[in-house]
């Protein structure tokens, strides 16, 4: 009884001041938003690059969700400018998307390169920075990137 008095007293003292977990919160919540459509560019960006097509079947195949789902999602990407979709030619970027891709590939290997230099397997590390690389503020990857190169140097 009295550990757990002990671990209620360290949970409370942990506790942040509440504009610091708004701001959080509200940060995890945008992250998730777009998560979505940073990993749908990277595969039709990764899709082009390896095949110079990026149909819905195979997107849907490498994401493991429903062509419907798919088509829903290439739907938004078009109302927000991220893509052009050309009837029996696939999807394309458009320049914004060009662009969200090249950065959420660099997020993601800045991710990656930082989970290996401190011990992970390359497949866990991959595997781990697809999660990650979302949420992780320009503060931080700019910590992990110095970090990385250091180790590397």
């Amino acid at each position: 009884m009295n550990e757990k008095n002990s671990q209620t007293i360290e949970v409370e003292s942990s506790l942040v001041a509440p504009d610091t977990q708004m701001e959080s919160f509200k940060q995890a919540r945008h992250n998730r938003r777009s998560e979505l459509v940073e990993d749908y560019v990277e595969l039709i960006a990764d899709l082009l690059a390896d095949g110079g097509e990026a149909r819905q079947v195979d997107i849907a195949q490498r994401l493991g969700v429903a062509q419907p789902t798919v088509a829903k999602m290439l739907k938004r990407l078009i109302a927000e400018g991220y893509i052009q979709q050309r009837p029996y030619r696939g999807v394309f970027l458009t320049s914004i998307g060009k662009e969200l891709a090249r950065v959420s590939r660099e997020r993601h290997q800045i991710v990656e390169a930082f989970l290996c230099s401190i011990g992970v397997s390359v497949e866990t590390a991959r595997m781990d920075a697809e999660g990650i690389e979302h949420h992780v503020s320009p503060e931080t990857l700019e910590a992990l990137k110095k970090f990385t190169a250091t180790v590397r140097a």
